[in-house]
């Protein structure tokens, strides 16, 4: 397997993004090392199950299995492992995955409801015995390497959104005073509140979702635009460096979408800072079906509805009913 890491310049950390829509899974699993201390951040992967009303194609199948294996790999490294949010390409529901680990999820029962809700329940439960989860809300952690501090509940895009909310971890170099912050899916940031807690880090370099323009004739442009404009608002105010992908890149127009932030010379994909070229294989589904898929079947008019176009009587409906069929009994495993 190849080491594709990328170092923040003149620091010991070393940012590794995992697996990410530029690397064609639904993700932001990033594994970050800072000396002796060594997290693994949002470890789930997935794909999207109906896009353009097709399913996942083999290309990205291969991309997930791929995705799951650097996963698994860096999580033998991995010494913390953190949680922002309980959406399924952001964690792993295997409560062995976190054994032998510090483990800091999304809080389970404060600012969450819905399915997330449900999920943390489940996992919480399932790791007695397996590992010790302590609610990452502004958590604090002091190494000899790095500094570990997580934000309290962020909008998962705009404030007030039913999605939920997540939680963002700033990782500080001790020595050289270099700062990675993963902001998950701030989705641009969307919500002011967000753009003002990571403008307030002064990060180094920052990783966020972006907005979600494939979503944009439902959300309208306007929307969109704001979590740009707040994205080259926190640059203007830090000079940071962008990891910029996840939602932003299920739009095959990403790249025109968001040239204003390509443009700075500060912004790049997950795929981009590790040097690869984009793989956004969600977005290009539709690419990569084409001589998969089964013609469909011919649509042939009935025979009742033939003979009234002919300008025949149509035949008066009828029900029959034969015998019950005989059930067959499903054999178990």
């Amino acid at each position: 397997m190849a080491d594709n890491r990328s170092e923040i310049r003149g620091a010991r950390m070393i940012v590794t993004p995992l697996a990410a829509e530029s690397l064609g899974v639904r993700s932001m699993a990033t594994y970050v090392e800072c000396g002796e201390t060594r997290v693994l951040i949002d470890p789930g992967a997935t794909l999207a199950p109906n896009r353009f009303n097709l399913g996942p194609g083999e290309a990205e199948w291969e991309a997930l299995r791929r995705a799951n294996d650097r996963i698994s790999a860096y999580a033998t490294r991995a010494s913390v492992v953190f949680v922002s949010h309980y959406h399924e390409d952001h964690f792993r529901h295997d409560p062995a995955f976190y054994a032998g680990r510090q483990l800091w999820a999304k809080d389970a029962t404060r600012h969450i409801e819905g399915r997330q809700a449900q999920r943390a329940a489940t996992l919480w439960r399932a790791l007695k015995g397996h590992a010790e989860p302590l609610a990452a809300e502004g958590r604090r952690l002091e190494t000899a390497d790095a500094v570990l501090q997580a934000s309290p509940p962020l909008g998962h895009g705009t404030d007030g959104t039913p999605l939920g909310y997540v939680v963002a971890l700033t990782i500080e170099d001790r020595r050289e005073g270099t700062r990675f912050v993963h902001a998950s899916d701030v989705q641009g940031p969307l919500s002011p509140v967000a753009a003002a807690y990571l403008a307030r880090q002064r990060p180094t370099l920052l990783y966020l979702s972006g907005p979600p323009a494939y979503l944009e004739s439902q959300l309208g442009s306007d929307l969109i635009d704001r979590g740009i404009d707040q994205l080259l608002r926190i640059i203007d105010q830090t000079g940071c460096r962008v990891i910029f992908d996840h939602y932003a890149l299920r739009d095959a127009a990403y790249p025109e979408r968001f040239r204003r932030l390509w443009e700075t010379g500060c912004v790049v994909t997950a795929a981009g800072f590790l040097g690869q070229a984009d793989a956004p294989l969600e977005a290009r589904r539709l690419e990569l079906w084409p001589g998969r898929r089964k013609p469909p079947m011919p649509v042939r008019p009935s025979r009742a509805r033939g003979v009234a176009e002919a300008g025949g009587a149509r035949p008066a409906a009828r029900a029959t009913f034969g015998p019950r069929p005989r059930l067959r009994r499903a054999k178990e495993g």
